[in-house]
């Protein structure tokens, strides 16, 4: 196999830099290893350490270096430092409690008491499985789970080597104003994706967090399944459906910092700043307020590395999108840097210790799994990311194509209709390196927080709260819900090998979203989705919603992501985009008011038929094209568009619509 910089002359002056970091990935897991067959055999920390049932009782286990004694308190001894329940020393930092079977029941919770040179403080145990909170006093402990194994029912659903990906979280997945558990969610959201025809669920806050608000980015426990969304038997039979679904699961891990609360989280869990984390200031994110793992250390790569085989294992979880991948890599986070310049991405503003880990992260669980998928959260576009690391890359299936969604919020912000460019959309869009495989997508969760707007609140704006029945004429709405359609057919169709929507976007949800705060009264109103007015057959949504389902279902038939696009015609003055994936034709017209009739552009030869078009009256078009109408091509060469085609296609084209044709002959 070609190295990266053997197929990218831009990094031949890199190869020195490429090659040591495979050095190093290589040295780093043979050191993992030690005498074990596999990679995977050698990271256990979540078998040693926590509470864990034995033949004859309890052992508990800690890793804490600088402490001087430690207690086991909870509800079984009053939550007393008694001399019974004190941890022994075992060497390595590691310490030590056995208890017979009957000192501790389902159920019970419990805590660490640590004393360390100068102080000490209660602390939840850095391994634990199952963190509950106190309706009351909002207090955190961990909590004794002995329940019979989960028996699972289903098999992994296989490789997704084209993910459709639906982002979603648990909590806000009700249309009622509360935190939705795992039961809500797979009794009455998971049938939605699976007739929308996604393959892919990523779900997000899985793991335990102090803060609801935080949509799970500021982890305290990191084994722990967040409590607040139910038990991990629920969890698990969530997933189990998904797979008889045939729908996979990756789980948004945020393994790019952590919490800096010290009564739940990893900070000071010993009294020293630096157990888990860099250093000084290299230890807190400046902008997150969060703390920063040394990627350095032993003992953190082996803590995270068995974090990522927890969950595959014990949750039967297809893969992970990693969070925050770009505040992992550089040392300044990649906060205000233009990364314009490929020095950048091997020059001593990057964290190899990062870069390794994460190659480390991704050999682990493609050795556990090989069928597993891993996405990488970045922004940098460093060359490499989801490179093979055979190839001299760091290992992930997949990067995702962040720009494309600020693009969507530059051109719809800054540009008038008249002024959008085809042929700037189609760059776009379709700019991604060859050697690297890229999920796409229009919007994300990112810009439905508040603050922010999604697609269709930047489009409709208020006239989202008076205009969106089927009976009411509004110019505004019918321009913002025939361009919804076009922008997230011209995203899914062009990305690289995948797509991605969040939950809801798929009929447009109105407004944002916006946690339970102090800011609003701790409301629920918008940390939900209304379903219900997708559901409603006299509103815009649910043309919306069956759009976006025709779409999804058209791309996984037709395997469109197993060639890549071809342009075909970006004609700038008359605002047209065509362009050709596998058999498939896609047409779209821009422009805002003007149709064009007998539009003629290369094509390959043979006879098309019209699939779906967003102006059908079932998607809220105005119905100017009959269904299933048929066009062939003619045998002569046009001047306007790809000359590689010899033939030319005509069609009407009306304003602000888009064609999907696929070849029948």
């Amino acid at each position: 196999m070609k190295k990266i910089y053997e197929t990218d002359p831009w990094l031949e002056p890199f190869k020195p830099a490429i090659d040591a970091r495979c050095s190093r990935l290589d040295a780093e897991s043979a050191h993992i290893k030690g005498n074990h067959a596999r990679l995977s055999d050698g990271v256990n920390n979540h078998l040693y350490y926590g509470l864990h049932k034995t033949e004859d009782g309890w052992v508990f286990r800690e890793w804490a270096p600088n402490a001087t004694r430690i207690w086991l308190i909870g509800e079984f001894n009053n939550w007393k430092k008694a001399d019974a329940w004190a941890l022994s020393p075992c060497g390595n930092g590691d310490w030590e409690i056995r208890l017979p079977a009957m000192f501790l029941r389902h159920g019970e919770l419990y805590k660490l008491f640590v004393e360390w040179p100068g102080g000490g403080a209660e602390r939840l145990p850095a391994y634990s499985t199952r963190v509950v909170q106190d309706p009351d006093t909002k207090v955190f402990s961990a909590q004794v789970w002995d329940t019979a194994p989960y028996e699972w029912k289903h098999k992994k659903p296989g490789k997704r080597s084209n993910p459709l990906i639906y982002e979603c979280h648990i909590g806000m997945s009700s249309e009622q104003e509360k935190v939705a558990s795992f039961d809500d969610f797979r009794m009455q959201v998971l049938p939605r994706v699976h007739r929308l025809g996604y393959d892919t669920l990523q779900i997000m806050a899985l793991q335990e967090h102090p803060y609801y608000g935080s949509f799970g980015y500021q982890v305290s426990n990191f084994f722990a399944l967040s409590s607040r969304f139910g038990t991990p038997e629920q969890f698990k039979h969530l997933v189990d459906e998904a797979h008889a679904l045939g729908i996979a699961v990756i789980m948004d891990i945020v393994h790019s910092h952590a919490v800096s609360n010290e009564i739940e989280g990893l900070g000071r869990f010993d009294g020293r700043e630096d157990l888990y984390f860099y250093p000084g200031a290299a230890g807190h994110h400046p902008a997150w307020g969060s703390r920063c793992f040394d990627y350095g250390k032993d003992a953190v790569k082996y803590f995270l590395l068995s974090n990522c085989k927890y969950w595959m294992e014990e949750y039967h979880l297809d893969g992970f999108r990693f969070d925050g991948v770009t505040s992992m890599l550089y040392w300044d986070h990649g906060l205000g840097t233009d990364f314009g310049n490929y020095e950048i991405y091997f020059g001593n503003g990057v964290d190899e210790n990062a870069v390794a880990y994460l190659g480390l992260a991704n050999r682990l669980v493609h050795e556990i799994d090989p069928e597993a998928i891993t996405i990488a959260e970045d922004v940098s576009g460093m060359p490499g990311l989801a490179a093979s690391q055979e190839a001299g890359g760091v290992g992930f299936d997949f990067r995702m194509a962040m720009g494309i969604a600020d693009h969507w919020i530059k051109w719809i912000k800054e540009k008038t209709d008249e002024q959008w460019s085809p042929g700037e959309i189609w760059y776009e869009l379709t700019n991604k390196r060859a050697d690297e495989k890229t999920v796409s997508y229009a919007e994300c969760h990112d810009q439905a927080l508040v603050g922010d707007k999604t697609i269709i609140f930047r489009l409709v704006d208020k006239e989202m709260y008076f205009s969106m029945d089927k009976g009411r004429q509004n110019l505004t709405v019918e321009r913002g819900v025939a361009l919804h359609k076009m922008i997230r057919l011209v995203t899914a169709a062009t990305a690289g090998n995948g797509y991605l929507n969040f939950m809801g976007n798929e009929f447009g949800h109105p407004e944002w979203i916006d946690f339970p705060r102090e800011g609003n009264g701790w409301s629920f109103a918008h940390a939900r989705r209304l379903w219900s007015i997708a559901d409603n057959p006299d509103l815009l949504y649910k043309g919306l919603e069956d759009f976006d389902c025709e779409m999804i279902h058209f791309i996984r038939k037709n395997r469109l992501f197993s060639e890549p696009p071809v342009l075909l015609t970006a004609d700038e003055q008359k605002q047209i985009l065509v362009f050709l994936r596998k058999n498939c034709i896609f047409a779209l017209n821009f422009n805002p008011v003007n149709s064009i009739g007998d539009y003629g552009f290369s094509a390959p030869e043979g006879e098309y038929e019209l699939v779906f078009c967003s102006d059908e009256p079932r998607f809220n078009g105005q119905g100017r094209l009959a269904a299933g109408e048929r066009h062939s091509s003619v045998d002569k060469r046009c001047p306007n568009g790809n000359q590689e085609f010899d033939h030319t296609l005509y069609l009407y084209l009306p304003c602000r619509s888009a064609l999907v044709l696929k070849k029948i002959k």
